[in-house]
């Protein structure tokens, strides 16, 4: 996904010819990997002669999201603080994530607050108009 993400689109090929891990993978492997992640939607196929051109049908930040969501169901039943717990507990975070994590967690809670205001405020408006 990377690699298409990066190019727009490409062959099995050109994928394998993109990819700088070693060892080499074959090229069944990446082909079968394309296929896969074809299947679950993420990317489709045109034909160009004999080859088939990959290109993603979402991005990267879509497609993260969905297969976080997946993990957390697969094995976390469904329970994101289970996940996230999970990881803090196995990552050894360093100092500097936590504090980037804290920071974020604040600007959310802060933001779900702000809205949970306005909708208690939206609703009293329609509550008096319909009086």
């Amino acid at each position: 996904m990377n690699v298409l993400w990066g190019k727009g689109s490409g062959t099995v090929q050109q994928v394998l010819d993109s990819i700088a891990e070693k060892p080499v993978l074959a090229y069944n492997s990446v082909l079968t990997t394309i296929r896969i992640l074809e299947r679950k939607g993420y990317l489709k196929h045109l034909k160009d002669g004999r080859a088939h051109v990959f290109s993603p049908l979402v991005g990267r930040q879509e497609a993260t999201r969905s297969e976080v969501r997946r993990l957390a169901g697969r094995f976390f039943k469904n329970s994101q603080e289970q996940l996230v717990l999970n990881l803090l507990e196995d990552q050894g975070i360093d100092s500097e994530e936590l504090a980037r994590l804290r920071e974020m967690l604040n600007q959310k809670d802060t933001v779900q607050k702000s809205t949970a205001h306005e909708d208690t405020m939206q609703r009293r408006t329609m509550r008096k108009g319909a009086k």
